[in-house]
């Protein structure tokens, strides 16, 4: 008897990916790749588009025994009754219905009782901000507004033929950041949709599908199963287990814990999303993170490696010399119109080394200090996995150590999302959570050197005037 084989999709912001894995083993067999429209609006249409040459690429699916659906959260994507696209999928990075989130927030009742109702702040990504903007500023469409889909929704519900709402689904950590649905209740919130939309009318919604069986099943036979938002993806991809703080380092950052217990944090520091396990997935997100070192590495005329190797030349708190990270404004803190700051210069500390530390050590104490707010809740981290293309940088692993004073393990690059949609499709296929090995996992032990995380601090408090510069 053969071995059975698995897909996962990861059809994220720029692009599709597809791996097709061993569902026993892991091991990958095949992949493909084709790229997304850019903009911040896209026609669904090309998702599919991409999709069909990425699997093209991975050599065809007529020997996949189970598919699973991974991609960017948040999107919006208008229906009308006969299960056609109204209007372009706004993406979570558009930025138009940030009033339309600030208005909601406090129509839900305030920060306490939105985070309480579900589990997050709401910032522009958030689908209900996006629904909220169409109610407003496009009246025709809203009005034929029948159901509402996420990219990773749509797509599953494209690979059934589309048509029938009542074979629309998702997954619970997709639904959570969608600012109508609950993670702790694993419910729609259809009074707060109702507010939104500024009309009690029924709105059809994918159905919540278990997360370990399958869902549907393809025109061609293939059992599809629930999918994931792409944290959720990335962290079942990594094999994160409770107690696992996962930082992913890409263009933007972010980092995820793995808890028993659900999170609202009311600050909007921390957004109260589900994992793909049934499990909760508390994110802090920032908009800064390879791309400083892209900016690093043009200043100083070097490569993302050699930046690495000469923060590692450096002491830690590069003497002193501090990096705000906030080249493209930033969402984590809430600052929008805030400009990167480089901050502590003497006439001794401004060399190549200090500043590359500088670099390293702002993108990780970003993403830390903003998670932090989790000690409130009693989480205890046991693990520390950082993955994402920057991972590979030789001075982001010792260095994360050293400022969190504890083991950290870096992952090579792979496609973790759809890894993850992958490893969700052989749970369902094979009864049971199958062990994929990673290999080449580097750990880390550093002396530590908390006081970092302070002096990151420090400057960023004495920094909030600067908000208000022009741009």
């Amino acid at each position: 008897m053969g071995r059975k084989l698995v897909a996962g999709v990861d059809s994220s912001t720029q692009s599709v990916k597809v791996v097709i894995r061993d569902a026993d083993t892991g091991d990958l067999v095949r992949e493909g790749k084709a790229a997304h429209p850019e903009g911040t609006e896209v026609n669904p249409a090309e998702w599919m588009s991409a999709l069909k040459k990425a699997f093209e690429a991975a050599g065809g699916l007529s020997d996949v025994a189970a598919i699973s659906i991974g991609a960017q959260q948040h999107g919006f994507i208008a229906l009308d009754e006969k299960g056609n696209v109204i209007r372009n999928a706004l993406l979570w990075n558009d930025l138009r219905s940030a009033n339309a989130a600030s208005e909601l927030n406090t129509e839900f009742g305030g920060a306490e009782k939105t985070a309480k109702a579900v589990g997050s702040l709401l910032v522009a990504s958030f689908t209900v901000s996006k629904l909220r903007w169409m109610v407003d500023n496009e009246k025709e469409n809203a009005k034929k507004l029948a159901a509402i889909a996420l990219p990773h929704d749509w797509i599953s519900w494209q690979l059934q033929g589309g048509v029938d709402f009542n074979k629309l689904f998702t997954d619970r950590s997709d639904a959570s950041g969608t600012g109508y649905f609950s993670a702790t209740s694993n419910e729609y919130q259809r009074d707060l949709l109702a507010i939104a939309l500024r009309d009690k009318r029924e709105i059809a919604l994918p159905k919540i599908a278990a997360f370990d069986q399958f869902a549907a099943t393809t025109t061609d036979g293939i059992p599809i199963a629930p999918g994931a938002g792409d944290n959720a993806g990335a962290a079942f991809g990594v094999g994160a287990k409770s107690g696992d703080l996962v930082i992913s380092l890409g263009t933007s950052g972010t980092a995820f814990f793995v808890s028993d217990t659900p999170t609202h944090d009311p600050s909007g520091a921390v957004a109260g999303f589900a994992d793909l396990t049934g499990r909760f997935l508390p994110l802090v997100c920032t908009l800064n993170a390879a791309r400083v070192l892209d900016t690093v590495s043009k200043l100083l005329g070097v490569s993302h490696d050699e930046i690495g190797k000469l923060a590692l030349a450096a002491k830690p708190g590069a003497e002193g010399l501090t990096l705000l990270p906030y080249f493209e404004g930033e969402r984590t803190p809430n600052r929008p119109n805030a400009q990167g700051l480089l901050a502590g210069i003497n006439n001794h500390n401004l060399t190549k080394e200090n500043i590359s530390r500088a670099a390293i050590e702002s993108i990780l104490c970003a993403l830390i200090d903003s998670f932090d707010n989790l000690k409130s809740t009693g989480a205890k981290i046991e693990r520390v996995l950082v993955i994402g293309g920057a991972a590979k940088n030789p001075g982001v692993g010792p260095i994360a150590s050293a400022i969190l004073g504890r083991q950290v393990l870096t992952f090579p690059p792979r496609e973790f999302v759809a890894d993850g949609a992958a490893r969700q499709a052989a749970w369902a296929l094979l009864k049971n959570v199958p062990d994929w090995a990673i290999p080449d996992v580097i750990s880390y032990s550093e002396k530590p050197s908390e006081f970092v995380l302070d002096q990151h601090r420090n400057v960023k408090d004495k920094s909030l005037p600067l908000d208000n510069l022009k741009r």
